[in-house]
C-alpha cells in the first residue's frame, strides 16, 4: 500500500486502510487515561468557569437538530455572550441553521489565551421564531481542556503580510467530484491549523474537541475523504469512545485571519494504518492513530461569532493579569475532586498548594515547559506555550483594534423610549455602566447604533437630535416600512435594554464659528441634526444672531418636536422663526416655494445654509441658493441612506489584499455574505472606517485591481466614483481584489 502526500493531499490507497472498532483496540494504541484526569470535571458552574464566560466573545458549539443532522459551529461574537442563569444553567442566541435537541457540546476559547472550558450539557428550551431563537441548556459537566491544540495550530496568530490567504479560483481547486470539491472547501482546509470536533456516545452524550496542527488539521484524500491526525494528548480520547459507537461526527474549521468557518459533516472512523500515518509524521513522527471521515456536506460560509469578535486583532487578546487562569482554575478542580473522592494527606497537600496566593502564577513556567516537553516529543520545534498559540519572534501589526483608526463601540442603556410623532420615536441612551460620561460631537453628527437582533449585530445611522456635551445622548427614530432596524426599535426596544453606539461620524455639522445667520431647511426625519443644531445654539449663544428654519412634513401629526420648536420660537423672538410646510396640505416643496422663503429671509451675504431631507429636496434647494448667488462653500448638505436591508452578491470567498503608500499591508479573504470591511477587521488589518453603513465616507479606499459592488445609496459622489473609490463598508468583491488605504 503506498500514499503520496502532496500539499496536505494523499493519493487514495489500493486497498482500504485498518480500522479500529473496539475500545481494546483504542486503548491499546493510546493507553488508558490518568486517574487524574477524569477528576478535572465538575458538576456545575463555578465562580471561575462564570469568570471564563464573561470574558469569553467566541465558542465552538455541537449539536444535533431534530432530525438528527450533525451540526458544529462558533457562537458569540462578544463577551460574555453565553448568559448564565444559574450554576447549571446558560442561555445564547443561535443564528445558525437547525434546531438543537438533547445532548449538546461546547468549547470556550480565550483569544490569546491557550487553555480551553469545555462545557457539556443538553437542551432545556428554545425560545423566539427558529432563526432568532434563545437557546437555554441545561449544564452536565465542565472542565478546563490542556492547551496543546492551540499550541499545535498556532491558533492565535494572524497571517504576516507576506503569508497573506490565498485561494484558487472558485472550482478549480479540485477535480473530484464529491463535497469536498464545493467552492472554497479544499483552499480553506489547506489553509486550516485548526477545528472543532464533535461527535455523540449512545447514552446521551455530547463532545465537541478542539483539534489542532501545524498547516492543515485536516488533508483531502478524495472528493470525498478527509484524515485527520490523532496525536497524543490527555488520552482521555471522548472522541475515539464516541465513534466506536456513533460514527455521526461533524467539524467547523478556522484559517487565522479569515472569518469564514467550514461546515462539514459526515462519518468517522479510526485507523492506525502505518502508512497512512507515516505521510502526516513530524520529524519522523507519526501520530498514533487518524480519524478517516467520509465527508457528506461541506461548505465554507461567513461567520457572524468569528467576524465580530475579531479574535486576531492583537487588542482582543486578553494579556497577563487580565485574562483568568484556565490552569489555576484546573487545580481547583481537581483539588476539590480530590478531597472528596480520596481525602487523605495528599488531597489536602494538593487543596492547600492550590489555595496559596500567587502559586499559579509560579507554576506557569512549569506547566508551559511540560507543553514545550511534550510537543516537542511530537515533533514540533518552534513552541512557545507563553505566546498562547502565537508565533515566536512575530511582530503584530497595528490594527483597528489596536487603537488604531478604530472608534470603539460605547455600551449604552436606553434611559427612556419617548413617543415623537406616530411613526417617530427618541431614544435617551446613557452609559450602561452608570458612569454618566460626557457624548461629545458637534451638532449635526451621527452615530451609528448597533443592537443584538436575532443573535445578529444589526447596525443603523442615526443623528443626534440633543445638544453635545450632556451625560445623555438623544437619537430620534422613524419607522421605515420593512427596515430591521428601525421596526426593531419600534417593537421591542424599552427602558433598560442595551445598545451599543459608534461615533461621532459625519461632515455635516456646525463649525466651532457660528456664523451671525443660520438657514435650516429639512424634510422629515432630516429634522433631527436641525433640532441638535438649534438646542445648542439657542443654549449657548444669547445675542443677535438669527436662525430660520423652514420645515417640511406631511401632517401636522407627523412634525418632529413640534411643541417644542414653537416654545423656543415664542422664547426667542427675533432669533428663531420657524416656518412649517405640510405636504398632505400645501403640496411638495418646489423650487418656487423655496426661492419666496429665501428671498423673504432677507440672508446675510454669510449666512450658512444647511440642508438636511431626500435627495431631490435638497437638490432643489441647492438649484436655488446658486441661481441667488449664494456660494457653495456657504451651503451643507447631509448625505444619508435610508438604512434599507440589502444583501451582498458575494457567494463564494475572494481574496483581498491591502496596500498603503504602495506597500503591503496584508490580506483577507471575504467570505460570502461579508463586506471588504468586515473581513479587513476580522483578519487585524487597520481598515479606516467609523459608521459603517455607508452615510459618513471614512471608509473611502481606492480600488487599485479587481471588481467591486456597492450597496446603494451611499455617500459616493459621481466623481469619487469614477476616480475608482469604494467605500468598504457597503462594498462587496466580484473578484480577487486590491485596495489602497492610503488617507486620499
Amino acid at each position: 500500500m503506498t500514499w503520496e502526500n502532496n500539499a496536505g493531499r494523499q493519493a487514495s490507497p489500493s486497498s482500504a486502510p485498518h480500522r479500529l472498532t473496539t475500545a481494546d483496540e483504542v486503548e491499546t494504541a493510546i493507553g488508558r487515561p490518568a486517574s487524574v484526569i477524569m477528576l478535572k470535571q465538575i458538576g456545575a458552574l463555578d465562580e471561575g468557569c462564570r469568570t471564563v464566560l464573561a470574558r469569553c466573545p467566541i465558542a465552538a458549539f455541537g449539536y444535533r437538530d431534530a432530525d438528527g443532522t450533525s451540526r458544529t459551529t462558533f457562537i458569540g461574537g462578544t463577551p460574555g455572550f453565553a448568559r448564565v442563569r444559574s450554576p447549571t444553567r446558560i442561555s445564547f442566541s443561535l443564528p445558525g441553521p437547525g434546531d438543537p435537541q438533547g445532548p449538546v457540546s461546547f468549547f470556550f476559547l480565550l483569544p490569546g489565551v491557550g487553555e480551553i472550558l469545555r462545557v457539556n450539557g443538553s437542551v432545556a428550551a428554545r425560545r423566539g421564531a427558529r432563526k432568532d431563537a434563545e437557546t437555554t441548556v441545561d449544564v452536565e459537566e465542565a472542565y478546563v481542556h490542556c492547551a496543546q491544540a492551540v499550541l499545535r495550530s498556532r491558533l492565535w496568530q494572524p497571517p504576516a503580510p507576506s503569508e497573506s490567504p490565498q485561494l484558487t479560483e472558485p472550482g478549480a481547486e479540485f477535480a473530484d467530484d464529491g463535497p469536498l470539491s464545493g467552492p472554497g472547501v479544499a483552499a480553506f482546509l489547506a489553509a486550516a491549523p485548526f477545528l472543532a470536533l464533535s461527535t455523540w456516545d449512545s447514552s446521551g452524550g455530547s463532545d465537541t474537541s478542539p483539534r489542532g496542527d501545524r498547516q492543515a488539521v485536516a488533508r483531502i484524500l478524495d472528493g470525498r475523504t478527509l484524515v485527520i491526525p490523532d496525536r497524543k494528548g490527555n488520552r482521555r480520547a471522548d472522541t475515539l469512545h464516541n465513534l466506536l459507537r456513533d460514527d455521526r461526527l461533524s467539524f467547523a474549521a478556522l484559517v487565522p485571519g479569515r472569518s469564514g468557518v467550514l461546515h462539514v459533516r459526515g462519518r468517522g472512523a479510526i485507523t492506525d494504518d502505518p502508512a497512512l500515518l507515516e505521510t502526516m509524521a513530524l520529524r519522523g513522527m507519526p501520530p498514533h492513530l487518524a480519524l478517516l471521515v467520509d465527508v457528506e456536506h461541506a461548505e465554507v460560509t461567513g461567520n457572524d461569532a468569528v467576524a465580530r469578535s475579531r479574535p486576531w486583532a492583537p487588542g482582543a487578546h486578553l494579556g497577563r493579569g487580565t485574562a483568568p487562569d484556565l490552569m489555576a482554575l484546573a487545580g481547583e478542580h481537581l483539588a476539590a475532586n480530590s478531597a472528596e473522592a480520596e481525602g487523605g494527606p495528599s488531597a489536602f497537600l494538593l487543596k492547600a498548594v492550590t489555595a496559596i496566593p500567587g502559586m499559579s502564577r509560579l507554576l506557569r513556567p512549569v506547566i508551559n515547559l511540560a507543553y514545550r516537553s511534550g510537543l516537542r516529543k511530537e515533533g514540533y520545534e518552534d513552541v512557545e506555550p507563553g505566546s498562547g498559540g502565537r508565533r515566536r519572534g512575530v511582530a503584530h501589526r497595528r490594527t483597528a483594534g489596536d487603537g488604531g483608526t478604530d472608534k470603539l463601540l460605547r455600551e449604552v442603556r436606553v434611559a427612556e423610549v419617548r413617543r415623537e410623532t406616530p411613526s417617530a420615536v427618541t431614544l435617551v441612551l446613557e452609559d450602561a455602566d452608570g458612569r454618566k460620561g460626557r457624548f461629545d460631537f458637534r451638532p449635526g453628527q451621527f452615530f451609528t447604533l448597533v443592537a443584538d437582533i436575532g443573535g445578529r449585530p444589526v447596525r443603523r445611522a442615526y443623528s443626534a437630535s440633543s445638544a453635545p456635551g450632556s451625560s445623555r445622548l438623544e437619537v430620534t427614530v422613524k419607522h421605515v416600512e420593512g427596515g430591521r432596524f428601525s421596526t426593531h426599535v419600534h417593537r421591542s426596544l424599552r427602558a433598560g435594554d442595551r445598545l451599543a453606539v459608534r461615533g461621532p461620524s459625519g461632515s455635516f455639522h456646525t463649525g466651532p464659528q457660528l456664523p451671525d445667520e443660520t438657514v435650516l431647511v429639512a424634510a422629515g426625519s432630516g429634522m433631527t441634526p436641525m433640532m441638535s443644531m438649534i438646542r445648542t445654539r439657542l443654549a449657548d449663544r444669547p445675542g443677535r444672531d438669527r436662525i430660520a428654519l423652514l420645515y417640511s412634513s406631511r401632517s401636522a401629526e407627523e412634525i418632529l418636536f413640534g411643541d417644542e420648536l414653537t416654545r423656543l420660537a415664542k422664547e426667542n423672538p427675533g432669533r428663531l422663526s420657524v416656518t412649517h410646510v405640510l405636504t398632505a396640505r400645501d403640496g411638495r416643496l418646489d423650487a418656487d416655494g423655496i426661492r419666496h422663503w429665501v428671498t423673504g429671509l432677507s440672508p446675510a451675504r454669510e449666512a450658512h445654509y444647511y440642508v438636511c431631507g431626500p435627495e431631490p429636496l435638497a437638490d432643489t434647494v441647492q438649484g436655488v441658493l446658486t441661481e441667488l448667488g449664494v456660494e457653495d462653500e456657504l451651503v451643507h448638505r447631509e448625505r444619508y441612506t435610508s438604512g434599507a436591508d440589502t444583501g451582498t452578491p458575494t457567494t463564494v470567498p475572494r481574496e483581498m489584499a491591502v496596500e498603503e503608500d504602495g506597500q503591503p499591508v496584508g490580506g483577507a479573504v471575504v467570505e460570502p455574505g461579508q463586506t471588504l470591511l468586515d473581513a479587513g477587521l476580522a483578519a487585524g488589518l487597520p481598515m479606516p472606517y467609523s459608521c459603517t453603513v455607508g452615510n459618513c465616507g471614512d471608509c473611502m479606499v481606492r480600488l487599485r485591481g479587481g471588481e467591486v459592488t456597492l450597496n446603494e445609496p451611499n455617500c459616493l459622489t459621481p466623481e469619487q466614483k469614477a476616480d475608482g473609490y469604494v467605500l468598504t463598508c457597503v462594498g462587496s468583491p466580484l473578484s480577487k481584489v486590491t485596495l489602497d488605504i492610503t488617507d486620499p
